[in-house]
């Protein structure tokens, strides 16, 4: 009998260890790279195996993360303001997270992932190689329902866009296929709320909107939650990091109370855009109390109306609507308890923030996220609803109009530097600020650089060889100043090619703000060391691009034959410069269109030292034509005449190359790693 039992238990522990085996996660940046591997291969059946389960992955660890971390704050709380406790909660806090996420996440699953892995999800990279290969297996509708995720997060894919034309000619390719995978929960239940709203279906509108708040909250939880994680320190020069215990736990916890305050600017910011959408949160309570005064429900319009002046105490259309609501009900009412709850959480943080910053020398600007649209015209005391919100110019936009106009166009200044020339003007390109030069780096940089590329990839940075974000015939790989001399420093590049890096683009912004003659100083908005090389056995009947025709600071719109200067257009880039690095390749030519996006009006043939600069708006539509055979390697660079939007990786790059300087690391052994002197 014992033996039965035994056999018993051993029978049931062998399927237990199975089940948990199965529950267990497979690493979603493994199965993200064999995804793309088998695209390589032409193996689309496992390319919509490996990337469906990455994404399921990729959702189950977020979410398990979440959920882990809300129920082991729940478990150990904070309710003393004793250091001993405070650090005792702390421990098994971090026990519990442990135990909690290796439950259902395998060991492998737990390191940390390659941000450029993160991006890659976050712009929804997998969507692009998932519809290409639904594509190839004939099953359109799902190719179209991934090519309409994927469009969502990246509306400036021009040719993901065609595809989806294509798609809804196509027979079997239905509207309700035409879905977006990954739409969060809150905007959807928002924007069908708008939707009825607008048509008049009051009654029908209230249940989405109080749908859409309910997930609203429920994203700001989960948003916290995951701030709670590793932090990059993004304020702090890594050379010079020396702080003690406290002020560590202090930088740390500033930054997530950072991340925290900035979910209100995620929540409120669609797929795909930069700016958030204006009063996003107290829009609700507008809607909704004009939406409940529409149905006769005056107590929850009153209720509706008392929250919205929370986020705008005094706003007078508001104001009035109250008073009408109490007039008419003969009583007064209660704003509605977890807005309240809301706002003291984000007020203490602010607070907190303010503290934190001023200990580590860091101002800290309060951005306000709930802007209100203005007043509004009310006759006879009638409750006024919102008028019109989704139609709005975001502020960046109208700035850029302004400099625009009182920055005067010229050209022709000095080139600065002895061997520089100038090749070809606006006239030759036929354009309006454009510029072509020759010699601006020597062939021994060209080398120089483009070896820096291969070494910061092979060190772990860039895209890793991944497939280009405008194409999947080509691989894609790239550096910033900041991460090469942080490698440079570290040992993992030579410190002096990072160097030269951080040179040569200050030498090309010197030569563009002096030629066009700037009357302001032209600052860093973004630099890319970036190399494209063409996939063998990929190329033949090609006919795309290696980065399709569009405007820099503005959304090309070739039908209208306008740039619609919006996000998620970077509309404070005023000028833009490419210096290439090589010219032995087939193709990669860059070319300048007119507006229709078909009209070439002129092309530049890369080679070392040739360098391409011209102004970044809808005066000067441009792209790359395909590299068909072999590797094209630049500096790209991105300038802005606003201060406000310099690099922030450039500032601290300037920080860093003083702070080498001051440590006179120039003159030491470049190729040694400074730790290993400890």
């Amino acid at each position: 009998m014992i033996l039965i039992i035994y056999f018993l238990c051993c029978i049931g522990l062998f399927f237990l260890s199975l089940l948990l085996s199965s529950t267990t996660l497979e690493p979603f940046d493994l199965l993200y790279d064999n995804g793309v591997e088998a695209f390589y291969k032409g193996d689309y059946g496992n390319v919509v195996r490996y990337m469906e389960s990455a994404l399921k992955s990729f959702s189950e660890v977020r979410q398990t993360t979440i959920r882990c971390r809300l129920q082991c704050s729940d478990q150990h709380r904070f309710d003393s303001f004793l250091t001993d406790k405070i650090f005792e909660v702390i421990l098994y806090r971090a026990h519990c997270i442990n135990q909690c996420t290796e439950g259902k996440i395998e060991a492998q699953s737990m390191y940390k992932v390659s941000e450029d892995v993160i991006q890659d999800f976050n712009r929804r990279i997998p969507y692009n190689y998932l519809q290409l290969a639904y594509r190839k297996l004939g099953q359109l509708d799902k190719a179209a329902s991934a090519a309409h995720t994927y469009f969502q997060a990246n509306p400036e894919h021009v040719e993901m866009g065609g595809h989806l034309e294509q798609y809804k000619a196509q027979k079997g390719v239905k509207e309700e296929h035409l879905i977006d995978r990954e739409s969060r929960p809150h905007q959807k239940a928002f924007f069908a709320g708008v939707k009825l709203y607008d048509k008049g279906n009051y009654e029908e509108s209230v249940t989405l909107f109080e749908e859409a708040l309910t997930e609203y909250y429920r994203a700001d939880v989960e948003c916290r939650a995951l701030c709670e994680g590793p932090q990059h320190f993004e304020e702090q020069n890594h050379v010079l990091y020396k702080y003690n215990l406290y002020e560590l736990i202090s930088d740390h916890y500033t930054q997530v109370l950072h991340c925290q305050h900035e979910c209100i600017r995620d929540l409120a910011t669609c797929p795909g855009r930069l700016s958030t959408m204006e009063n996003y949160l107290p829009l609700h309570y507008d809607y909704l109390q004009f939406a409940y005064f529409q149905a006769g429900r005056n107590e929850k319009a009153l209720e509706c109306a008392l929250t919205y002046l929370l986020f705008h105490e005094g706003e007078e259309f508001m104001t009035e609507n109250v008073e009408h609501y109490r007039e008419v009900l003969g009583h007064d009412g209660q704003p509605r308890k977890e807005a309240e709850h809301y706002l003291k959480q984000h007020k203490q943080e602010l607070d907190l923030l303010l503290i934190g910053s001023s200990n580590l020398g860091v101002p800290y600007i309060e951005a306000n996220y709930w802007s209100s649209s203005g007043g509004r015209e009310d006759a006879n005391r009638i409750p006024s609803g919102t008028n019109g919100w989704m139609d709005y110019v975001p502020i960046s936009a109208k700035r850029n109009v302004t400099m625009s106009v009182l920055q005067e166009l010229r050209e022709g200044g000095p080139l600065l530097y002895e061997n520089v020339r100038l090749v070809q003007n606006s006239v030759t390109l036929n354009g309006s600020q454009r510029a072509l030069f020759d010699d601006v780096i020597s062939e021994d940089e060209c080398s120089e650089l483009k070896h820096l590329a291969h070494s910061v990839t092979a060190a772990g940075d860039g895209y890793k060889g991944k497939m280009s974000p405008h194409t999947p015939n080509e691989k894609f790989e790239g550096a910033t100043v900041l991460k090469t001399l942080k490698y440079g420093y570290e040992g993992r590049v030579p410190l002096k090619s990072a160097r030269l890096f951080y040179d040569v683009s200050e030498k090309a912004r010197r030569i563009l703000e002096s030629y066009f003659m700037l009357n302001s100083t032209l600052h860093f908005s973004y630099t890319h060391l970036v190399c494209r090389t063409a996939i063998s056995g990929q190329q033949e009947h090609r006919n795309d691009l290696s980065h399709p025709i569009h405007a820099d600071n503005c959304l090309l719109d070739p039908e209208a034959n306008e740039c619609w200067k919006e996000p998620p257009a970077y509309t404070y880039r005023d000028y833009s410069a490419l210096l290439y690095l090589n010219g032995n390749f087939d193709g990669g030519e860059f070319i300048f269109t007119e507006m229709d996006a078909k009209t070439v009006t002129a092309s530049v043939k890369p080679r070392c030292g040739r360098m391409v600069g011209f102004s970044s708006g809808g005066e000067n539509p441009h792209g790359v034509r395909a590299v068909t055979r072999g590797q094209r390697c630049a500096v790209a660079l991105w300038f802005t005449l606003d201060p406000l939007y310099r690099e922030l990786e450039r500032l601290q790059a300037d920080e860093v190359i003083q702070a080498l300087d001051n440590q006179h690391m120039w003159d030491q052994g470049l190729h040694i790693n400074p730790k290993d002197e400890l």
